[in-house]
């Protein structure tokens, strides 16, 4: 006997989370970061959800697919869809590395077509009883390891107004602060390795950040830096060489120098001062075409995937599948988000067995104010997620805590992020991002 699922209704609800005033080489974040909440309800009353990246255009994206999606069965749907994951390819005047994620048009398409991709799992799993991770091949770990992301701040919790949120860290603009936000996230949730958002000091304050971290935390706690691009290929190859002991047992360095020929030569020159630390990237290489070019010239030894932007948790799958043929490591990128998609990234997660180090998560900074799954905040516990038995994500949607994210969306005067415009608004009216700063 088949089973016949028919979707008999899209909704799509933009809501804003509070968001505290982070720093990156993109500028500052703004009090709020947007998100966008999407169902499909079957005609048996069964919800799938997802979750993806906020604002305007993301929503209208899927609006515009309502036809398409109404009447669909979910198990077709992402098959009539695959056209949106073609015909896309790196640009360097259109990447993420110019843009802040989420507001890349190359990957627009693949955005929307992951988002509806989990939406149409979760309502599959949960008709049928299985978890996604199930759904997708079977799950090959129960606890998926997760890594603490501490930034450099200015003082504040996210939120404006009566809305503003409890300052859990305090301005963390030194080395030493920096390190007392770390030990304070490991207490809450056991974080066993540690990815650290640089590129917003100058580089020998990062380089010092990174080595009291690893006396701190001794060698037995891997440590990652990001700087996003802000270096040359010259600051990027000395800052390996400064921090070859600290990120080279079980860490990486992380898109130091934009591009993948300006990775590839970062890579050259360390190699040939005997320093193998690898390089990561969640910005050189950010979908499938770029990766003939990345593995030939060695720019990355470890890619951070990302469901919402690679095309799907089954294309994570397939990449990882692909890094393990050609001996690339894999983690998950993260951006803002809530318990939705880290179980989206979870689920995945656990159905992928090529994933060699702890993934991302910007989750700690969010707060149970804003989270809208059934029962709050998702357990981060010994750094780990557990999968559970529950069908599909495992979650479900607290209708009054949406009403409040959409509430405060219609509220707050953002719809799309601009880390510029926030940095010029509280720390230097003339701010550009500049590639490179240092």
């Amino acid at each position: 006997m088949s089973l016949e699922i028919k979707i008999k209704e899209m909704r799509v609800t933009p809501i804003a989370i509070a968001d505290p005033p982070l720093r990156s080489s993109y500028g500052l974040h703004q009090p709020y970061a947007l998100r966008n909440i999407l169902e499909f309800e079957s005609e048996d009353g069964v919800v799938g959800i997802s979750e993806t990246y906020g604002g305007e255009a993301p929503m209208d994206a899927l609006l515009t697919l309502n036809e398409e999606i109404v009447g669909a069965d979910p198990f077709e749907l992402t098959g009539s869809l695959q056209h949106m994951l073609s015909g896309q390819s790196g640009d360097a005047d259109a990447s993420q590395t110019h843009l802040v994620p989420g507001e890349n048009p190359v990957d627009a398409n693949r955005r929307t077509y992951a988002a509806i991709e989990v939406g149409c799992l979760d309502l599959i799993g949960k008709t049928v009883g299985k978890p996604v991770c199930d759904l997708i091949g079977g799950r090959v770990r129960d606890r998926v390891p997760f890594s603490a992301y501490p930034f450099y701040k200015h003082a504040g919790g996210g939120g404006e107004g009566g809305d503003s949120r409890e300052d859990k860290y305090g301005e963390c603009l030194s080395p030493e602060t920096l390190v007392g936000q770390v030990i304070k996230m490991r207490e809450e949730y056991g974080f066993k390795s540690i990815k650290f958002k640089a590129g917003v000091l100058n580089p020998n304050e990062e380089i010092e950040t990174i080595k009291q971290l690893y006396r701190e935390l001794g060698p037995g706690i891997p440590l990652r830096i990001d700087p996003n691009s802000a270096w040359t290929v010259d600051t990027s190859v000395r800052v390996g060489k400064e921090l070859a002991v600290e990120l080279g047992r079980g860490g990486y360095l992380e898109d130091p120098t934009a591009s993948i020929a300006g990775m590839a030569e970062v890579r050259r020159r360390l190699l040939s001062e005997g320093i193998n630390t690898p390089l990561a990237t969640n910005v050189a290489v950010t979908c499938f075409e770029d990766l003939p070019y990345a593995i030939k010239e060695d720019a990355a030894q470890i890619i951070l995937c990302d469901h919402h932007y690679w095309g799907g948790m089954r294309h994570v799958q397939h990449l990882a599948q692909l890094c393990q043929t050609f001996d690339l490591g894999v983690s998950m990128h993260s951006n803002n988000h809530l318990g939705v998609s880290l179980m989206g990234m979870a689920h995945v997660a656990a159905a992928t067995p090529h994933l060699t180090y702890a993934c991302d998560t910007h989750y700690p900074w969010q707060t149970e104010e804003d989270e809208v799954v059934v029962g709050g905040r998702i357990p981060i516990i010994e750094g780990c997620v557990e999968i559970t038995d529950k069908p599909g994500l495992g979650v479900e949607l607290d209708y009054d805590q949406l009403a409040r994210g959409r509430e405060r969306y219609e509220k707050c005067p953002y719809r799309k992020r601009d880390d510029t415009a926030e940095m010029r608004k509280h720390v230097d009216p003339d701010w550009e991002r500049k590639l490179p700063r240092w």
